[in-house]
């Protein structure tokens, strides 16, 4: 039992360092904000819950942020404080298909609509829509399942976003052929870490011979898949 906690606190500090390093690698600008930009962190963070269960999963994610606020000096602005949240609903819809993980951007949506700025917009929203429909496929396709928690993320992000910032219909509007790129390509990045990070721990559980039975693996991405 101990030995098992031991293995369980030395795997969620390996992952958080690692959460943390994804952080320091930029990948695209966050629009509207000059000092925020996404990292590898998006690929990264989702999948977290997908093999230590979603409440764990949420805790690695918020270990991962607060070292990477601390390391940046605890800045307090309006958009820094916004990204803490977004990831963590990725990662409840990315663990396990749950009814409840909808809720998020079903509620973003009616909240974007309430805003002045966002019934102009009102068609951006639909967007959110995708977790939804990626709920029935998530469990046939794992990018189908990547898709619906970037998504998801979106969601959260963007209605904070509008509430705190007051962006302009226009801007919403000109992000609309920006949003599917990106999110397209967090969704692959997602998808390719997940299958990544299993195989690699399914050759370290089969083949080295280590016992880590609070993981969770995925036997379609495994070392073994298909002997």
């Amino acid at each position: 039992m101990l030995k098992n906690a031991y293995k369980k606190f030395l795997f969620v500090l390996v992952f958080v360092a690692l959460g943390f390093l994804a952080m320091q690698v930029p990948f695209s600008k966050l629009v509207g904000a000059e000092n925020i930009r996404f990292s590898l962190f998006d690929f990264y963070g989702p999948v977290a819950g997908a093999f230590i269960g979603s409440f764990w999963g949420i805790l690695v994610v918020i270990a991962m942020q607060l070292s990477n606020w601390a390391f940046h000096g605890f800045q307090t602005d309006a958009g820094t404080i916004i990204r803490f949240f977004p990831a963590l609903f990725a990662v409840l819809y990315f663990a396990r298909k749950n009814a409840w993980s909808l809720f998020a951007p079903g509620l973003a949506m009616l909240a974007f609509w309430a805003h002045p700025e966002g019934r102009q917009a009102w068609y951006f929203a639909l967007y959110w829509t995708i977790p939804f429909i990626m709920h029935f496929l998530r469990d046939r396709f794992i990018f189908a399942r990547a898709l619906g928690a970037t998504f998801t993320q979106h969601s959260v992000g963007g209605v904070l976003w509008i509430w705190a910032f007051n962006m302009k219909a226009e801007m919403w509007a000109g992000l609309i052929p920006v949003v599917w790129m990106e999110r397209g390509l967090m969704a692959l990045g997602i998808a390719l870490t997940y299958i990544a990070l299993n195989y690699l721990m399914s050759i370290v559980i089969n083949k080295a011979g280590v016992s880590l039975p609070f993981i969770k693996l995925n036997p379609k991405y495994s070392f073994l898949a298909g002997k």
